[in-house]
């Protein structure tokens, strides 16, 4: 070859040498080694790979773990596709199993963007959605009975933010009995906490850039369905052909981060018990939500269809309401203002001027998000430091 060629190819010299740790597949396309194997790959009678928007190594890798992780202890064998983030991964879902003049049954407490998500974008489309009180199993039944074309049950367990906890298996079993799909947000549990698949969902959602990556440095999503051929034929296709693909790199920083998934779940919910606790003895404090407190209304439940912690994120409401809630929170000293979760350190945000600030007062108020509600990701720091700072804060 000469230099000018040279610079241009590959040096396949290295590629037998095995990588201890999972590499970034860096590439757009692959190559394959005869026109009879791309054209079996395309028609799906060999398995490969053929363009980073439709799969990629380090991606495939990484979807793989999530499903082993959400399908651990039974015999589903899930398959997983990711997401460029996690709206991307709801969005994927939803244009992967619903047309026109489907309906959505859900809950008034969902993330902000889902809401938003659902009605400003899915609307548009011919998709409505129909809100109703989950936790009402006999409301649900009638929802289910007397609406028609309701295609798919989606639930948001523990919710954003105000963590209300719902009944996976009734909710999955009245859909199935309805000829419904059942899809969960498992986003704040991750399956080291709860696997709705196993408990009869059909699907799962995360945003992996939450816990599953935990270290603030990627965004990406994953949906998680107990049915490979409805997952291939459904949310893959739109997947590719919507260009939701997940980025290898943001992948692979998942991957990475996903390797002390166990050993910070743990402290996450050591501390968050711990803050919480001191949040419910405060007399500046209205109430707080967390599902691992014996008063709060759903924590049965969730010791239930939760094992091994209640999860890191809580909330709080102020007795001196939005004006008391912004104050306590530019008077924090180690907690972080910041609009996400899941990191290794505490995250506080304000939802109803933020995360769910599109969302009507009416029905924010209805579901418990307040003016005064501050939500609390909690992070792996020494508990005693966290609770120092949250204290001063309030008293001032």
């Amino acid at each position: 070859m000469q230099k000018d060629t040279l610079v241009v190819r590959e040096n396949g010299e290295h590629r037998s040498t095995a990588p201890h740790v999972l590499p970034i597949y860096a590439t757009s396309s692959f190559v394959f080694e005869d026109s009879s194997q791309g054209i079996d790959i395309f028609k799906n009678i060999e398995s490969g790979h053929v363009y980073s928007r439709y799969a990629n190594p380090t991606v495939d890798s990484v979807a793989d773990k999530i499903a082993l992780l959400e399908g651990y202890g039974s015999n589903l064998t899930p398959y997983a596709v990711m997401t460029s983030s996690g709206m991307a991964a709801i969005s994927t879902l939803l244009m992967g199993v619903l047309k026109a003049g489907d309906k959505v049954l859900t809950q008034g407490d969902l993330y902000g963007g889902t809401t938003e998500l659902l009605k400003s974008i899915l609307g548009n489309f011919g998709v409505e959605t129909v809100f109703t009180d989950l936790k009402d199993l006999a409301g649900t039944e009638l929802m289910l009975r007397t609406e028609e074309n309701i295609r798919m049950l989606y639930c948001e367990t523990p919710s954003n933010p105000v963590l209300a906890c719902y009944d996976i298996a009734a909710l999955a079993s009245l859909a199935h009995q309805y000829g419904a799909l059942c899809a969960v947000d498992n986003t704040f549990a991750t399956p080291l906490l709860q696997q709705p698949l196993v408990l009869g969902a059909d699907f799962v959602i995360h945003s992996t850039t939450k816990y599953l990556n935990g270290h603030g440095n990627s965004i990406a999503g994953v949906v998680v369905g107990s049915d490979r051929a409805l997952m291939r034929a459904g949310v893959w296709k739109a997947m590719k052909l919507a260009g939701t693909n997940c980025s290898p790199f943001e992948a692979w920083l998942t991957a990475n981060g996903m390797k002390t998934l166990s050993l910070r779940m743990e402290r996450h919910c050591s501390n968050a018990m711990k803050i919480a606790t001191f949040l419910s003895e405060h007399p500046a404090v209205e109430r707080v939500n967390y599902p691992g407190l014996p008063s709060h209304p759903d924590y049965e439940l969730a010791a239930r269809q939760m094992s091994g912690g209640f999860g890191g994120m809580l909330s709080f409401e102020l007795k001196a309401g939005m004006e008391g809630a912004i104050r306590c929170m530019d008077s924090l000293g180690l907690c972080t203002l910041a609009p996400t979760l899941g990191d290794v350190d505490t995250l506080i945000l304000h939802p109803a001027s933020s995360s769910h600030l599109a969302v009507p007062r009416e029905i924010r108020m209805e579901n418990g998000i307040t003016d005064g509600l501050i939500r609390v990701s909690v992070g792996i720091e020494n508990p005693d430091d966290l609770i120092a700072d949250l204290d001063q804060a309030i008293r001032k």
